[in-house]
């Protein structure tokens, strides 16, 4: 488990932050000192024993840290224990933090598949039963999108000769193992080189992979669109998981209707060429083709862009009477808007910078919104 220091979190579209704990005893879902990063991912992948997938992981360019743990059962808080001799119905997994910049989610599935038996779905190598099966637990729609896709492909290139049985399940939950599973290839490496040897793990994946096993997994970019976030797809994060992935400000904003200083955010006098979009879901909101200087200390635009409704309500609070913003799809508050502002539309979009994200024109592309660039033509 790589040490990682905590900073800033900038939420990133479809994707979501579990927790983690240490100690020996049973692990506690709610104890939340999961590595922080202006911008990461996670995925939760059973792999079999996870002393091996959290080893393999964690020597993969773009991984942040990689976590042992239970999940996919329904007893709370198992131990090691319980888990290993088949009272639970958890399997040993690991959760993978990473930076998607670095590496995309198609990229860790096709290092998946060269760390393990996706066809043994009564447990992995020499270790045997459910608590050991394979499995890919997805986060958001495009994480399930994208491991259907990938298992599908692996299935028709027939390399292992079987038919696939790994399980596909919705991420509802992870239990981290007790603090002497964390880096076990670390601190025994002996014990663990003479496990792994004798487990026959490699022996099966050389004699699958070949020299496939040494590849640039950094080469595969991520195949869901925005279009896929953006749209009944996507699956809001719970309570507790936007309360770990936002800043207090970010949440305090987004969910609880609140209000940032003016002047003293990050977008107001933002300059560059781009477009704004959802802290949470990513959907594209606002266009700096359509933002002007008002004056007033936070983000201003004209209009939304191109194409997106976004939602009004009426509000009375503060013993006034405006118009609220919300995002369509994520329905975070925005802010407010007013009938005070500039041609063409003579309205102002009010906009906290908390609950927005800045995607620069040249990183449209690359961060999935490509279609936009004709605004800036």
């Amino acid at each position: 488990m790589k040490k990682i220091i905590a900073a800033s979190v900038i939420a990133v579209a479809g994707i979501g932050i579990t927790t983690w704990t240490s100690g020996t005893e049973p692990a506690n879902a709610n104890n939340a000192t999961a590595p922080l990063s202006s911008n990461i991912a996670v995925a939760t992948f059973a792999g079999g024993c996870f002393w091996c997938t959290e080893a393999d992981f964690e020597k993969l360019d773009g991984v942040l840290q990689a976590v042992s743990g239970y999940t996919g059962g329904q007893k709370a808080n198992p131990s090691y224990k319980e888990v290993a001799s088949g009272q639970t119905t958890h399997t040993e997994a690991v959760q993978v933090f990473y930076n998607p910049d670095v590496i995309s989610y198609e990229g860790l599935l096709e290092y998946l598949w060269r760390g393990m038996n996706p066809t043994d779905g009564d447990g992995q190598f020499v270790d045997r039963g459910k608590q050991y099966r394979p499995a890919v637990f997805y986060h958001n729609a495009a994480q399930k999108a994208a491991v259907e896709k990938s298992l599908a492909e692996l299935s028709e290139s027939n390399i292992f000769g079987k038919p696939m049985a790994t399980e596909i399940s919705p991420f509802k939950v992870f239990y981290d193992a007790e603090d002497y599973h964390q880096d076990y290839h670390v601190k025994n490496p002996l014990r663990y080189s003479y496990y792994r040897n004798g487990s026959g793990r490699d022996q099966l994946l050389n004699k699958v992979w070949g020299d496939q096993r040494e590849h640039d997994y950094t080469q595969y970019k991520n195949q869901a669109s925005i279009a896929d976030v953006a749209s009944d797809k996507f699956v809001k994060p719970s309570e507790y998981y936007l309360k770990k992935k936002l800043t207090p400000l970010q949440y305090k904003v987004t969910q609880e209707d609140g209000t940032e200083r003016p002047f003293d955010n990050p977008y107001w006098d933002e300059k560059r060429e781009g477009i704004y979009v959802d802290i949470i879901s990513g959907e594209p909101l606002f266009s700096s083709t359509d933002k002007y200087k008002s004056g007033t200390g936070w983000p201003s635009f004209t209009q939304p862009i191109q194409g997106v409704s976004i939602i009004e309500k009426e509000d009375n609070s503060l013993f006034m009477k405006r118009v609220e913003v919300r995002s369509p799809v994520a329905d975070s508050h925005l802010g407010h808007v007013f009938t005070d502002g500039p041609a063409p539309t003579g309205l102002r979009y009010c906009i906290n910078s908390a609950s927005l994200r800045f995607i620069p024109k040249e990183e449209l592309t690359d961060k999935g919104y490509g279609q936009y660039l004709a605004l800036f033509k």
